[in-house]
């Protein structure tokens, strides 16, 4: 990964973090790792536990920005989700699966907050 592709995604991590924050969600963690995975955000809103996944990108060459949150990305995400559930006592919490796309145009930037974006086939 290249250095200018580090800092964009870190630019649309903090512009995704700010919408949520704006929108009444209230961020509990930022890059949440596990052995294997990573959640970006991790984010309450009206009792549920929301795990985003941020994508960033400066166009659509390779498609869309959350086509990238695919199946083997989805598994990653659920098995750090429910990791964290359980050693941060959320076990009993709703939760979801969110991923927003940041667009840049510039020195500009489109968010795309796509709620639901995937879900657990079976109980995390």
């Amino acid at each position: 990964m290249s250095d200018n592709t580090k800092i964009l995604g870190n630019v649309g991590e903090n512009i995704a973090a700010k919408f949520l924050e704006n929108h009444g969600y209230k961020i509990i963690a930022r890059n949440y790792r596990i052995r294997s995975a990573e959640i970006d955000i991790i984010a309450e809103i009206g009792g549920v536990i929301v795990f985003v996944e941020v994508k960033t990108r400066s166009n659509i060459r390779h498609g869309s920005a959350a086509e990238a949150v695919n199946f083997r990305k989805q598994k990653k995400i659920i098995e750090a989700a429910s990791i964290f559930l359980q050693d941060e006592n959320y076990c009993d919490c709703a939760c979801r699966f969110d991923v927003i796309e940041i667009y840049s145009h510039g020195k500009d930037f489109t968010v795309n907050h796509i709620e639901d974006a995937f879900e657990v086939l079976s109980e995390i």
